[in-house]
Parts: C-alpha cells; sequence; structure tokens
C-alpha cells in the first residue's frame, strides 16, 4: 500500500473496525403530505489523520492509498474474495514469452469530469513517476516496465521506455523480465492512471477537490482538514450501478478515546484501533474476529551515518549491537500484554501468509528471533561489540508517531532495552506528517516503522532494502543483498527464486537494519446493518458496494 505504510505505514499497532449504522438525512415531500425524513444511505469511517498527500504516486501511508483507492482503480483491482479481476481494463493478452501485456480499457471508462480513460493516461502517469524530479518513493515499483529504471537513472529517453499507446483504448506494457504477479501491480495507486492536462501544470491538484479528479467510485466532494473528506459517487464511473451510497466520509479524529467515544455517540460508523484497553473486551463479547493483514511492525535503525552524533553512529553502525537490541526483545510479552490484539510475535521480516513463488507459506521455516528473546546472546553481542557497561553505550532516541498504542509499545521496548542491555533510551513523538518527513530524510536514531504488503509475494517487503531505495529509511546498502533481489526479480523458476529470496532474508536480518516485533492483526467489529464494504489483507478498504441496510 502500498506497499501501502511508510509505505503502506500504519498509525497504529492494529486494526479494529467498529460499524453501525447511521447517516445523515434529505427530505422527501409527497403531494398531499407532510415532508417525510428518510436516511440518507451514508457511513462515515475514521481515517484518524489528514494524509500527508493523496497523490496516488507520491502517497506511501496506508491512509492516503484508502482515500486515493476509492476515488482512483487501475487496469486491475482485488475483487471481495481477494481474486483479481478487471477495472480500468476490460482484458488482457499476454504474449508467450510473459513479457508483453496488452491490455484494452473499458470503452465506457470515463473520468469524474466525463471525460474518457484514455491509454495515454496510463503512459503520461507511469513515465511521470519514472521521472525523479517527481520524488515518487515507489519509483522502483515501476521498475518491472522495460527501461524503466534506466530512464529514472538518465541512461535512455522517454520514449524508449516499455509502455506506449497503441490507440485510445489499447495500452501495449512490455517488461524486463515475466513478472508472474505484474497484473497485482497494476492494481496499486503506483500505477494508476492520471491526466496530464490535470497534473502537469498544477503543483497543487491533490489537495484541491474541483481538481482531484479520479476514474473510480466515488469523487471528492470537500476536505475540510482536521476535520474530514467527504466523498460522493462518480456519475461518470463505469460501475455507477453499483454504487450504493449517497455519501461517504472519512473523518480526521486522531485521539482514540476521542473517536472510540465518537463512536459510541454515533457520530461516526467506523473506527479502528480502539485503544488498547478495549480491546480484549471486544474479542471476549464476540464483537470483534481477527483477520488476517499481511504486514509486520518493526523498529528502523538509522545506518546512513546522517546522525549529528559520531558516538550513535559508530553504536548503531555496528551489526552487532543491532542484533543485541533485537534479541533483548520479548515479543510474546508485548503481544500478549501490551498490544492485546493477538498479534504474533515476528520471527522475521517477512510476515506469516506471504505464499513464495513455489506456493508455499515463505515463512514457514524462519527463525530468525525467538518470540521471547535471548538476552544472554544479546548481552554477549553487546560487550564483543565493546559495550559491556552502561557507561560506554551513548543515549539513543527512539522518533514514532503520536498515538497511544505506539507510546504503549515503545515504553516496554525503552524498559527492556535499559534492563537487558544497559541502553538509554529518549522517547520523541511527532505528529504523522511530520514524522514520515523525520524517517523519509533519516533525521533519526531508530524509528516506528510498519509494512503491509501490496501484494503477496515476498518481494514487497525484501526490495524494500535495496541500495537507495525509495522507501529504504535505514540508509542500509549491501550490495551482495542487491544482487540476489536482482537476480531474483529475474528468475522465472520458482524454486530458484525462492531461494534467491531466502538468501537474501538472510542476509538482512543478519545485518539487522531493522527489528521486527510483530506480525500485525486487523480485528473487526461490525455492525450487522453495514454490508457491502471490503477489507483486504493487503491493508485497503473498498466501500464501493458499501450500504446501510434499510
Amino acid at each position: 500500500m502500498l506497499g501501502r505504510l511508510n509505505g503502506k505505514n500504519l498509525a497504529m499497532a492494529s486494526l479494529v473496525l467498529l460499524l453501525a449504522a447511521c447517516g445523515g438525512k434529505t427530505e422527501e415531500k409527497k403531494e398531499g403530505a407532510p415532508a417525510v425524513e428518510t436516511k440518507k444511505n451514508s457511513i462515515s469511517y475514521n481515517l484518524g489523520t489528514d494524509p500527508r498527500t493523496i497523490d496516488p504516486q507520491l502517497n506511501t501511508a496506508v491512509d492516503g492509498s484508502i482515500v486515493a483507492s476509492n476515488i482512483f482503480e487501475g487496469l486491475y483491482k482485488e475483487d471481495e474474495n481477494g481474486k483479481l479481476v478487471p477495472a480500468a481494463a476490460e482484458d488482457v493478452q499476454v504474449s508467450p514469452d510473459g513479457k508483453v501485456y496488452t491490455f484494452k480499457l473499458k470503452e465506457n471508462g470515463k473520468w469524474s469530469d466525463g471525460k474518457p480513460v484514455k491509454a495515454q493516461d496510463f503512459v503520461y502517469s507511469w513515465k511521470r513517476g519514472l521521472t525523479p524530479d517527481t520524488a515518487m518513493e515507489y519509483a522502483y515499483m515501476l521498475f518491472y516496465i522495460k527501461n524503466g529504471e534506466k530512464f529514472y537513472n538518465g541512461e535512455v529517453s522517454e520514449d524508449q521506455v516499455g509502455v506506449k499507446a497503441l490507440d485510445d483504448k489499447t495500452l501495449e506494457v512490455t517488461l524486463e523480465n515475466a513478472t508472474p504477479y505484474f497484473l497485482s501491480l497494476t492494481s496499486l495507486p503506483s500505477y494508476y492512471p492520471l491526466r496530464e492536462d490535470v497534473v502537469k501544470e498544477n503543483s497543487s491538484w491533490a489537495i484541491d477537490p474541483k481538481t482531484y479528479i479520479g476514474n473510480g467510485a466515488f469523487k471528492m466532494k470537500a476536505w475540510n482538514p482536521k476535520e474530514n473528506m467527504v466523498l460522493v459517487p462518480n456519475e461518470n464511473y463505469w460501475g455507477r450501478s453499483d454504487v450504493k451510497l449517497d455519501e461517504l466520509r472519512f473523518d480526521i479524529i486522531t485521539d482514540d478515546k476521542t473517536y472510540l467515544n465518537a463512536f459510541k455517540a454515533g457520530e461516526v460508523d467506523i473506527i479502528d484501533s480502539p485503544p488498547s484497553s478495549e480491546i480484549p473486551s471486544l474479542l471476549a463479547s464476540g464483537e470483534g474476529k481477527i483477520h488476517p493483514y499481511l504486514g509486520t511492525y518493526f523498529y528502523v535503525v538509522n545506518v546512513s551515518g546522517n546522525n549529528n552524533n559520531p558516538e550513535v553512529v559508530k553504536f548503531l553502525g555496528n551489526p552487532k549491537v543491532r542484533k543485541a537490541l533485537a534479541l533483548s526483545l520479548n515479543k510474546k510479552q508485548i503481544v500478549d500484554q501490551v498490544t492485546k490484539a493477538g498479534q504474533l510475535p515476528a520471527r522475521s521480516f517477512v510476515p506469516e501468509g506471504i505464499v513464495a513463488t513455489d506456493g508455499k507459506d515463505f515463512t514457514k521455516d524462519s527463525n530468525y528471533l525467538p518470540p521471547e528473546g535471548n538476552v544472554e546472546l544479546a548481552q554477549k553481542l553487546m560487550a564483543e561489540a565493546g559495550y559491556s557497561t552502561p557507561e560506554s553505550i551513548p543515549k539513543v532516541t527512539f522518533t514514532f508517531n503520536t498515538g497511544d498504542g505506539h507510546a504503549m509499545v515503545a515504553q516496554a521496548v525503552q524498559d527492556m532495552w535499559k534492563k537487558n542491555l544497559g541502553v538509554d533510551v529518549d522517547l520523541k513523538n511527532e505528529e504523522w506528517a511530520v514524522f514520515q518527513n523525520t524517517r523519509s530524510s533519516k533525521n533519526y536514531d531508530i524509528a516506528r516503522h510498519g509494512w503491509i504488503a501490496d501484494y503477496n509475494d515476498p518481494m514487497n517487503f525484501l526490495d524494500l532494502w535495496v541500495s537507495n531505495g525509495g522507501n529504504n529509511d535505514a540508509g542500509y546498502s549491501n550490495p551482495e543483498y542487491d544482487n540476489l533481489i536482482k537476480e531474483a526479480q529475474k528468475e522465472t523458476d520458482p524454486e530458484k527464486r525462492t531461494a534467491l529470496l531466502h538468501k537474501a532474508e538472510d542476509i538482512l536480518m543478519n545485518d539487522m537494519p531493522i527489528i521486527p516485533l510483530y506480525y500485525y492483526t486487523s480485528i473487526v467489529v461490525a455492525n450487522p446493518k453495514v454490508k457491502g464494504w471490503v477489507k483486504s489483507p493487503l491493508g485497503g478498504y473498498d466501500f464501493k458496494k458499501a450500504y446501510v441496510e434499510n
């Protein structure tokens, strides 16, 4: 989500949806009778925070992706059963070697202003994403396209990029290598179409409802910062008959206690992540049900050297220190006593549920980190690194985005690092948009992170950490790791590809620029009158067919 946290980045440690049927009112007047109040088919979802951006190509967080994915759509999308189905595309033909995709677009595909969706809109969008000046952190997602990476690096001209419009409704895409999950990639915001006449000359296009023109089920009616976003049906959408809501509102309430109270008062229909103290009772009552959610909650270590304190640079630059920090944590205690939402302690970076090319669970046999930690080994590694006494260890700062859930986890980790290793940690919280900039600019020591799968393949987690990658917030670089990822991208044999990716994760977990804490879960509590909405294990929410019964 995209890879969607920071990429695809979550605001809380778990997702809990609480749904209740309520809405605004309209008046209907019958002849000879007084006005009768009827309920508008409307629902509200608490987005939690104003997204840093809702430009589909510039967004890297789940919140922005939720907005964009209900206003835009790619060539393909996941349906309510998780199956890929045509969206903006009508169908696709694939060459025998798996490298050339020819998409026919829907004849009745239109933008929200009524203009037809054209193949040229995809060409413009993808080449925009591959232009370095766009500063798209997900640009590497477009490197699957022939000459995409070379164009990004200035090695070839724009007309050599492997995407072209054969006519208004035919898009031809040539790939560098056969990519079994390419259709999944076309469902991501990075691959959404954009209108050149809307975007190119207007840097503010994505913050003004008048110019935020999409090709999906809804369109933006209003954006009231720190209050809400109001969406209404796109009357020109090809699937307009499927859209039942009159209005979809994304509320902006940051504090978990406040939005829980708003839900209880009937002011908000859907909320995520209530206070952790409420989660056990929701599960015990049966209102809460755990759903699969493909992602990992982790801490990222700044190994870029971009730090004003040379002692901290030296300390965190030592892989033995980073491994000690990871091994000193009792992750089982964190999920059992702090987050309390059925999360699983992370044994690896790639989470459970990610399927390898050979069809098996990629993480099934991964055991890099014991759930309870290994304090004895952690202390030994610290001593080997030259930090055997608390006096020899510099104080480090841990930065996280504001939220009680993140704060509680941070406090537990702070206590464990102090008790088990003698490491003093200052905690620093920042508002979400500020925090994203802090992390991406590598202006931190250790920071909270999370990654939700954009598509179900281990590559979506492991290609994050290639040298100079757009989402490589650690500043990590290992040539051997980079080569393994590139080899895996080219490999067509399922078993060989899986083996290459396992070798890459071996290196990553040995170098430890990241400290996995747990695999995410999603707890959904739904009012039975709210129907038709779809929550993906990839983190997105599709309200296209949502409605309030009666």
